[in-house]
């Protein structure tokens, strides 16, 4: 099989790998990300999350407690889906994507079915670490599209892929619709307890999503995999991160997914506390996921619109774009309501406005990796992913703690603005950089046919 696919081999495999990919991810990042489902259920079994401990403290200390572990259980979920993006990158190149991505199918069912009847935090914890992997699936399907695309087309490619993570919008509007699903199981489960009811057949399903997806990549996917760093040596794929650019590209990435990631966790807080605080909590929290994703939305299923526009105009031109619309949509944000009064349409409006800036920016980005990279899909994307991800975890923490520390609930606008702005200026300075060098070469080509 050829490294560089060309426009003249037929589209069918090529359009399966893509499309199963787009799904596996999708299934993956809603797995991924399912204990912002199960939050309000699980923190209510007291004997779950806290045990034997739970006795002889109060009211006000169980709640505490229990919201401290369960974020531990956030943290490490996340941390397990971020960390070893660099690895499952390069695993994919030299593997195969179509094996990489059966083989995360699988390992994340286990878990996920095993949460299911999990039945003190030592097994929800294990559980999340092993759930979390599934996270990685998005530097494995990067590299497994990037072999098989040809560079006319890669751009839009890797954008319908990316467009998976409105696996995230799923998991929001799931808030809306659990209570009726956990009723559709009764307390005591079905099948003698395989099936197990309340908040428990939510994992249950997703573990069926993910059997069923692998056994469907199994069948239908393209037999032969590409593999580009079959045969390579380790330090020879790793070789392409000593460059700058590899650090810059991953700077960015932060900026569209890091904060993309942050935000939709961070949302249905900052809704429910600064607009619907005087609403029943049901309804506050319907609400508030509803209009986070009027955000997810946009930041999810434009990455396809950001391919196509990466793949006509170049990724440097649409991310500079994309990071202006931002920077201009965020300082209104950061503006006290004294100020500013936004009001909750004005607000929603200009965070669907930073969705789209998300959406398009991350196809943008990540059609840098194979412009500069084309060999090391893997290695390059798999760090910039795994960084961008480090940042859906880090910046929760840093808004929290600023917000705590200033009193301002728009801090957290402020730190997104000035990430982006830190961005936008240095890429303003390559893009400086790189014209005037072309002037620079521009003299000497003229003057050639002239001394000849």
């Amino acid at each position: 099989m050829p490294l560089n696919p060309t426009e003249s081999e037929p589209a069918g495999p090529r359009q399966r790998v893509l499309w199963l990919s787009t799904v596996a991810f999708t299934v993956m990042f809603a797995v991924w990300l399912m204990l912002g489902v199960l939050g309000l259920e699980m923190k209510k079994d007291t004997a779950l999350m806290l045990g034997d401990s739970a006795a002889g403290m109060s009211a006000g200390e169980i709640k505490t407690a229990v919201q401290g572990r369960f974020e531990w259980l956030l943290a490490v979920a996340i941390l397990s889906g971020s960390l070893l993006r660099l690895n499952f990158g390069i695993w994919a190149d030299k593997y195969g994507g179509r094996s990489m991505m059966i083989l995360l199918l699988v390992l994340s069912a286990v878990p996920t079915y095993w949460l299911a009847h999990a039945s003190s935090y030592d097994e929800l914890l294990i559980c999340a670490a092993l759930f979390g992997l599934a996270g990685n699936s998005f530097t494995v399907g990067i590299a497994w599209n990037s072999a098989w695309f040809p560079e006319r087309t890669k751009g839009t490619a890797l954008g319908v892929f990316g467009a998976g993570n409105v696996g995230a919008a799923g998991t929001k509007l799931m808030v809306i619709l659990v209570p009726s699903l956990l009723t559709l199981v009764p307390t005591a489960g079905l099948l003698g307890g395989i099936v197990p009811g309340g908040w428990r057949v939510v994992p249950v399903l997703y573990a069926v999503l993910l059997v069923a997806m692998a056994a469907t990549i199994l069948f239908v996917a393209p037999k032969v995999d590409r593999k580009p760093g079959r045969g390579r040596p380790m330090v020879e794929m790793l070789a392409p991160l000593q460059f700058v650019r590899v650090w810059r590209f991953s700077l960015y990435y932060v900026v569209v997914f890091g904060a993309y990631v942050a935000l939709a966790a961070w949302l249905p807080d900052y809704y429910r506390t600064n607009y619907f605080a005087d609403l029943p909590q049901q309804e506050a929290v319907r609400l508030s996921a509803l209009l986070t994703a009027l955000f997810i939305f946009p930041a999810s299923l434009l990455r396809p619109l950001g391919g196509y526009l990466s793949d006509r105009f170049g990724p440097r031109a649409v991310t500079y774009s994309m990071f202006v619309l931002m920077t201009a949509a965020t300082m209104p944000l950061c503006l006290p309501a004294t100020v500013l009064p936004l009001g909750v349409i004005g607000f929603t409006a200009l965070m669907f406005i930073v969705g789209v800036g998300m959406g398009i920016g991350k196809a943008s980005v990540y059609k840098y990796v194979p412009n500069y990279f084309p060999l090391d899909v893997g290695a390059v994307g798999g760090l910039v992913g795994m960084l961008g991800a480090l940042g859906g975890f880090i910046l929760p923490k840093v808004f929290g703690t600023l917000g705590r520390a200033t009193g301002a609930p728009q801090a957290a606008f402020i730190v997104l603005l000035a990430i982006t702005l830190g961005s936008l200026v240095w890429l303003h300075l390559v893009v400086m950089r790189i014209k005037a060098a072309e002037t620079a070469v521009e003299p000497e080509l003229v003057a050639v046919p002239v001394a000849a």
